[in-house]
Protein backbone atom coordinates (compact mmCIF):
# COMPACT_ATOMS: atom_id res chain seq x y z
CA UNK A 1 0.00 0.00 0.00
CA UNK A 2 1.28 3.30 -0.90
CA UNK A 3 1.24 6.69 1.74
CA UNK A 4 -0.83 8.55 -1.10
CA UNK A 5 -4.73 9.02 -1.08
CA UNK A 6 -5.45 8.86 -4.54
CA UNK A 7 -6.74 6.01 -5.87
CA UNK A 8 -7.19 5.09 -9.68
CA UNK A 9 -9.24 2.81 -11.15
CA UNK A 10 -7.43 0.57 -14.09
CA UNK A 11 -9.25 -1.93 -16.21
CA UNK A 12 -6.55 -4.46 -17.53
CA UNK A 13 -6.98 -6.52 -20.50
CA UNK A 14 -6.25 -10.39 -19.50
CA UNK A 15 -6.31 -13.73 -21.36
CA UNK A 16 -4.82 -16.59 -20.41
CA UNK A 17 -5.32 -18.89 -23.49
CA UNK A 18 -5.47 -21.96 -21.39
CA UNK A 19 -9.31 -20.86 -19.75
CA UNK A 20 -9.91 -17.78 -21.67
CA UNK A 21 -12.28 -18.47 -24.85
CA UNK A 22 -11.64 -14.21 -25.57
CA UNK A 23 -9.63 -11.52 -24.16
CA UNK A 24 -11.55 -9.50 -21.31
CA UNK A 25 -10.84 -6.17 -19.51
CA UNK A 26 -10.72 -6.65 -15.56
CA UNK A 27 -10.73 -3.91 -13.50
CA UNK A 28 -8.61 -2.79 -10.04
CA UNK A 29 -8.68 -0.16 -7.39
CA UNK A 30 -4.67 1.06 -7.43
CA UNK A 31 -3.92 3.47 -4.78
CA UNK A 32 -0.80 5.64 -6.26
CA UNK A 33 1.83 8.47 -5.91
CA UNK A 34 2.15 11.14 -7.97
CA UNK A 35 5.63 10.13 -9.50
CA UNK A 36 4.16 6.62 -10.46
CA UNK A 37 4.09 5.03 -13.58
CA UNK A 38 1.38 2.99 -15.36
CA UNK A 39 4.14 0.03 -15.22
CA UNK A 40 4.15 0.68 -11.34
CA UNK A 41 0.61 0.84 -11.29
CA UNK A 42 0.88 -2.72 -13.07
CA UNK A 43 3.37 -3.76 -10.63
CA UNK A 44 1.07 -3.29 -7.65
CA UNK A 45 -1.36 -5.37 -9.12
CA UNK A 46 0.87 -8.25 -9.86
CA UNK A 47 2.38 -7.92 -6.48
CA UNK A 48 -0.43 -7.03 -3.92
CA UNK A 49 -3.85 -7.54 -6.17
CA UNK A 50 -3.61 -10.50 -8.83
CA UNK A 51 -0.25 -12.75 -9.05
CA UNK A 52 -1.45 -14.02 -12.17
CA UNK A 53 -1.11 -10.85 -14.95
CA UNK A 54 1.38 -10.82 -16.99
CA UNK A 55 3.35 -8.34 -19.05
CA UNK A 56 6.60 -7.18 -20.28
CA UNK A 57 9.64 -4.88 -18.17
CA UNK A 58 12.75 -4.42 -17.83
CA UNK A 59 14.53 -1.10 -17.44
CA UNK A 60 12.05 1.25 -16.17
CA UNK A 61 13.91 4.01 -18.03
CA UNK A 62 12.27 4.09 -21.64
CA UNK A 63 15.50 1.89 -22.96
CA UNK A 64 14.68 -1.16 -23.28
CA UNK A 65 11.35 -1.11 -25.43
CA UNK A 66 9.82 -4.29 -22.99
CA UNK A 67 7.02 -2.71 -21.82
CA UNK A 68 5.10 -1.16 -24.47
CA UNK A 69 1.05 -1.47 -24.98
CA UNK A 70 -2.01 0.57 -25.46
CA UNK A 71 -2.86 3.17 -22.70
CA UNK A 72 -6.44 4.47 -23.25
CA UNK A 73 -5.94 3.40 -26.63
CA UNK A 74 -2.83 5.03 -27.61
CA UNK A 75 0.77 2.86 -27.93
CA UNK A 76 3.07 4.07 -25.16
CA UNK A 77 5.59 2.71 -22.62
CA UNK A 78 4.14 2.12 -19.41
CA UNK A 79 6.96 3.26 -17.76
CA UNK A 80 7.40 6.81 -19.27
CA UNK A 81 3.16 7.05 -18.74
CA UNK A 82 2.27 8.16 -15.69
CA UNK A 83 -1.27 7.84 -13.88
CA UNK A 84 -1.26 11.09 -12.52
CA UNK A 85 -1.97 12.16 -16.15
CA UNK A 86 -4.79 9.78 -16.30
CA UNK A 87 -6.32 10.41 -12.96
CA UNK A 88 -9.48 11.19 -11.82
CA UNK A 89 -10.87 9.05 -14.91
CA UNK A 90 -10.10 5.81 -15.22
CA UNK A 91 -7.38 3.73 -17.20
CA UNK A 92 -7.49 1.00 -19.96
CA UNK A 93 -4.53 -0.82 -20.29
CA UNK A 94 -4.11 -3.46 -23.11
CA UNK A 95 -2.27 -5.38 -25.26
CA UNK A 96 -0.32 -3.58 -28.59
CA UNK A 97 -2.87 -3.72 -31.17
CA UNK A 98 -1.74 -5.22 -34.60
CA UNK A 99 0.03 -8.70 -32.78
CA UNK A 100 -1.75 -11.59 -31.38
CA UNK A 101 -1.93 -12.32 -28.00
CA UNK A 102 0.47 -14.77 -26.10
CA UNK A 103 -1.13 -13.70 -22.35
CA UNK A 104 -2.63 -10.61 -21.27
CA UNK A 105 -0.32 -7.83 -22.12
CA UNK A 106 2.69 -10.06 -23.73
CA UNK A 107 2.34 -10.20 -27.69
CA UNK A 108 3.90 -12.50 -29.97
CA UNK A 109 7.08 -10.84 -31.52
CA UNK A 110 8.08 -13.67 -33.85
CA UNK A 111 7.22 -11.70 -37.42
CA UNK A 112 8.98 -8.49 -36.02
CA UNK A 113 12.02 -10.26 -35.25
CA UNK A 114 11.85 -12.51 -38.55
CA UNK A 115 11.84 -9.40 -40.59
CA UNK A 116 14.74 -7.55 -38.34
CA UNK A 117 16.82 -10.47 -39.29
CA UNK A 118 15.73 -9.73 -43.39
CA UNK A 119 17.43 -6.28 -43.32
CA UNK A 120 20.58 -7.49 -42.07
CA UNK A 121 20.60 -5.19 -39.35
CA UNK A 122 24.58 -4.66 -38.83
CA UNK A 123 27.36 -3.20 -40.81
CA UNK A 124 28.76 -4.92 -43.80
CA UNK A 125 31.83 -3.39 -44.03
CA UNK A 126 33.30 -1.73 -47.89
CA UNK A 127 36.36 -3.28 -46.88
CA UNK A 128 36.74 -6.06 -44.03
CA UNK A 129 39.69 -4.46 -41.52
CA UNK A 130 41.54 -6.96 -39.21
CA UNK A 131 41.57 -6.05 -35.56
CA UNK A 132 45.35 -4.48 -35.63
CA UNK A 133 43.58 -2.32 -38.45
CA UNK A 134 41.91 -0.13 -36.03
CA UNK A 135 38.50 0.93 -36.74
CA UNK A 136 36.31 2.13 -39.09
CA UNK A 137 36.26 5.85 -39.31
CA UNK A 138 33.63 8.84 -40.01
CA UNK A 139 33.05 12.21 -39.86
CA UNK A 140 30.96 13.86 -37.24
CA UNK A 141 28.90 14.86 -40.50
CA UNK A 142 28.78 11.29 -41.14
CA UNK A 143 27.48 9.91 -38.01
CA UNK A 144 24.90 12.65 -38.33
CA UNK A 145 23.84 11.54 -41.63
CA UNK A 146 22.09 8.42 -39.69
CA UNK A 147 22.52 9.07 -35.65
CA UNK A 148 18.75 9.69 -35.17
CA UNK A 149 17.62 6.39 -36.87
CA UNK A 150 20.09 4.41 -34.58
CA UNK A 151 18.63 5.21 -31.35
CA UNK A 152 15.32 3.13 -32.24
CA UNK A 153 15.10 0.50 -29.10
CA UNK A 154 12.25 -1.67 -30.81
CA UNK A 155 8.94 -1.27 -29.03
CA UNK A 156 6.84 -1.71 -31.30
CA UNK A 157 4.86 0.89 -30.73
CA UNK A 158 5.30 2.36 -34.36
CA UNK A 159 3.59 -1.17 -35.68
CA UNK A 160 0.56 -0.84 -33.30
CA UNK A 161 0.28 2.48 -34.66
CA UNK A 162 0.56 1.87 -38.45
CA UNK A 163 -3.03 1.51 -40.13
CA UNK A 164 -0.87 -0.58 -43.10
CA UNK A 165 0.57 -2.73 -40.86
CA UNK A 166 -2.73 -3.46 -39.01
CA UNK A 167 -4.46 -4.34 -42.45
CA UNK A 168 -1.73 -6.30 -44.42
CA UNK A 169 1.12 -8.11 -41.93
CA UNK A 170 3.47 -8.75 -44.84
CA UNK A 171 4.32 -5.20 -45.08
CA UNK A 172 8.10 -4.63 -43.48
CA UNK A 173 6.68 -2.09 -41.21
CA UNK A 174 7.72 1.52 -39.99
CA UNK A 175 10.65 0.60 -37.37
CA UNK A 176 12.38 -2.00 -39.16
CA UNK A 177 12.41 -0.04 -42.29
CA UNK A 178 14.09 2.74 -40.42
CA UNK A 179 16.57 0.78 -38.83
CA UNK A 180 17.22 -0.30 -42.62
CA UNK A 181 18.02 3.15 -43.88
CA UNK A 182 19.94 3.41 -40.25
CA UNK A 183 22.00 1.22 -41.84
CA UNK A 184 22.27 2.47 -45.59
CA UNK A 185 22.68 5.90 -44.29
CA UNK A 186 26.42 4.72 -42.58
CA UNK A 187 29.56 5.73 -44.44
CA UNK A 188 31.17 2.74 -42.92
CA UNK A 189 28.24 0.36 -44.79
CA UNK A 190 28.13 -1.18 -48.15
CA UNK A 191 25.07 -3.37 -48.05
CA UNK A 192 22.15 -0.95 -49.28
CA UNK A 193 22.01 -3.00 -52.05
CA UNK A 194 21.43 -6.16 -50.54
CA UNK A 195 18.65 -4.89 -48.26
CA UNK A 196 16.72 -2.56 -50.48
CA UNK A 197 15.65 -5.37 -52.38
CA UNK A 198 13.33 -5.92 -49.70
CA UNK A 199 12.99 -2.18 -49.92
CA UNK A 200 11.97 -2.09 -53.25
CA UNK A 201 9.52 -4.35 -52.90
CA UNK A 202 5.65 -4.23 -52.09
CA UNK A 203 6.41 -5.00 -48.91
CA UNK A 204 9.16 -2.22 -48.53
CA UNK A 205 8.91 1.28 -48.69
CA UNK A 206 6.27 1.75 -51.18
CA UNK A 207 3.73 -0.01 -48.55
CA UNK A 208 3.59 2.50 -46.49
CA UNK A 209 1.14 4.92 -46.98
CA UNK A 210 2.43 8.14 -45.36
CA UNK A 211 -0.05 8.45 -42.52
CA UNK A 212 2.93 9.22 -40.12
CA UNK A 213 1.53 7.63 -36.85
CA UNK A 214 4.51 5.87 -36.18
CA UNK A 215 6.17 9.20 -35.75
CA UNK A 216 4.22 10.35 -33.66
CA UNK A 217 4.23 7.94 -30.79
CA UNK A 218 8.04 7.18 -31.04
CA UNK A 219 9.23 7.28 -27.91
CA UNK A 220 13.09 7.98 -28.72
CA UNK A 221 12.00 10.55 -31.67
CA UNK A 222 13.48 8.45 -34.44
CA UNK A 223 10.62 9.31 -36.69
CA UNK A 224 10.30 6.19 -39.19
CA UNK A 225 8.08 8.01 -41.38
CA UNK A 226 10.80 10.49 -42.45
CA UNK A 227 13.02 7.37 -42.97
CA UNK A 228 11.01 6.00 -45.04
CA UNK A 229 10.57 8.73 -46.91
CA UNK A 230 14.10 8.94 -47.64
CA UNK A 231 14.34 5.48 -48.38
CA UNK A 232 11.89 6.00 -51.51
CA UNK A 233 13.07 8.91 -52.96
CA UNK A 234 16.50 6.47 -52.78
CA UNK A 235 14.07 3.74 -54.45
CA UNK A 236 13.01 5.92 -57.32
CA UNK A 237 15.98 7.20 -58.08
CA UNK A 238 17.00 3.22 -58.60
CA UNK A 239 14.48 2.71 -60.34
CA UNK A 240 15.01 5.70 -63.00
CA UNK A 241 19.40 4.88 -62.83
CA UNK A 242 18.49 1.86 -64.57
CA UNK A 243 17.46 3.79 -67.60
CA UNK A 244 20.51 6.14 -67.64
CA UNK A 245 23.17 5.12 -70.10
CA UNK A 246 26.07 4.48 -68.01
CA UNK A 247 29.31 7.23 -69.01
CA UNK A 248 31.27 6.10 -71.21
CA UNK A 249 28.81 3.90 -72.97
CA UNK A 250 29.06 3.17 -76.46
CA UNK A 251 26.52 4.79 -78.99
Amino acid sequence: MTDGNKIIEMEVLRYRPEQDQEPFYQSYEVPFLDDWSVLQGLQYIKDDLDGTLSFRWSCRMAICGSCGMMINGVPGLGCRSFLRNYYPGKLRVAALEHFPIERDLVVVVDDFMNKLAQIKPYLIPKQVRALDQGEYLQTPRQLEQYRQFSTCINCMLCYAACPQYGMNTDFTGPGILALMHRYNADSRDDGRAQRMELGHADAGVWGCTAVGYCSEVCPKDVDPAHAINQNKMGSAIDYFLRFVKPRGASQ
